[in-house]
């Protein structure tokens, strides 16, 4: 996403919170000014916390790899050093139990199939 884009996403984001400050503000007017604050810009962090992470979520333009030595290629069953796309745009393997190492020339390959 373009930074222009979350930028405008994230001052429409924050005009939101504006009522919802507002509503808990007026719930609590019979507190103290400080601590009615303090608990509305709690419960606004909890809310917006989410989605914020969804407005900054980063998508590298760049293979994020990881490399280990003397691994068993997956497409070609070579024992060399392996290599393995770990996320790259919408790819994302970050979680995976069963990692999938390639040998120089097939993770080329699959670089290849994962950026079309």
């Amino acid at each position: 996403m373009k930074l222009a884009k979350k930028y405008f996403l994230y001052l429409v984001r924050w005009q939101l919170s504006t009522p919802i400050l507002a509503i808990v503000l007026k719930l609590l007017s019979n507190m103290s000014t400080l601590w009615a604050t303090i608990i509305a810009n709690l419960i606004g962090g909890l809310i917006f916390f989410w989605i914020d992470k969804i407005i900054f979520k980063k998508k590298s333009d760049v293979p994020l790899w990881e490399i280990e030595d003397e691994v068993e290629c997956h497409d070609c069953h070579k024992k060399t050093k392996g290599y393995r796309i770990v996320s790259w745009g919408n790819y994302d393997r970050t979680e995976d139990k069963h990692p999938q190492f390639r040998c120089k020339e097939c993770s080329i390959k699959k670089m290849n199939t994962i950026s079309k």
